[in-house]
């Protein structure tokens, strides 16, 4: 009994959403954990972003919020998923906080962030984000 269990376990596939949602968990705990390449690994090769940001500029820009604060701290607010198949759009805000380690973060600041998502091979991948301050 315990073994078909395990195998019904292994078979099933985690909703397309759920893993979505992972990701975008994933990519939010190594910014907090101030792990550029952790982040990145979220990200598509073919990344386009605000002012024709390509992946390089982005990971830059990552890195640089990294070396810039010793905390960082990333609160989402609700995603709104739309999926179409092997993409996704997904909307919601961003408050970020960065500081030298103190109590009282030094910066903080929010955005409202339209982003497109693709599913290759099980992994999604942000391939397009937008956003605008609050």
């Amino acid at each position: 009994m315990a073994l078909s269990l395990l195998a019904l376990t292994a078979c099933s596939r985690t909703p397309p959403e759920q893993r979505l949602r992972e990701r975008i968990g994933q990519m939010q705990a190594a910014l907090e954990q101030r792990q550029a390449r952790g982040f990145m690994e979220g990200v598509a090769e073919d990344f386009a972003g605000n002012g024709g940001m390509d992946r390089a500029a982005l990971q830059q820009m990552v890195r640089a919020q990294v070396l810039a604060n010793a905390d960082i701290g990333v609160v989402l607010g609700p995603a709104e998923i739309e999926l179409q198949g092997d993409r996704a759009t997904v909307r919601f805000t961003a408050m970020a906080t960065g500081g030298g380690g103190r109590l009282v973060p030094d910066r903080a600041g929010g955005w409202k962030v339209t982003s497109g998502w693709r599913d290759e091979d099980g992994q999604w991948l942000l391939h397009y984000a937008e956003w605008e301050r609050l």
